[in-house]
């Protein structure tokens, strides 16, 4: 299984990256391949390139702002295999959050 993710809060701090590392660490645990873009105060760092995201399994968002280039996901969205939830949902709830990616294949 391969998940990719975007993670971005308000202030584009803290809850970005904590997200990020909560997401990361979780698919870790469980043999999931992860990779995390992060749109935080210091800009786009880990950026998806399209062939990531299409042979990806399921995308997740964990933002509460608008993101750049959202638009990449257009048919993660379209096949129902985007997960959209808040940055501190993601921090909190990990386990939760993967169990729900893995229940979309």
């Amino acid at each position: 299984m391969k998940i990719v993710a975007v993670s971005a809060c308000t202030a584009g701090i803290a809850h970005t990256y904590m997200a990020q590392e909560a997401i990361e660490q979780e698919c870790k645990k469980r043999g999931i391949e992860c990779k995390v873009e992060t749109q935080g105060g210091m800009g786009i760092d880990n950026e998806l390139d399209q062939e990531e995201i299409d042979t990806a399994d399921v995308a997740i968002f964990a933002v509460a702002v608008g993101i750049e280039m959202e638009e990449r996901f257009d048919e993660k969205r379209e096949a129902g295999k985007l997960i959209e939830v808040d940055p501190s949902y993601a921090i909190k709830n990990v386990v939760e959050l993967i169990d729900r990616a893995e229940a979309l294949l």
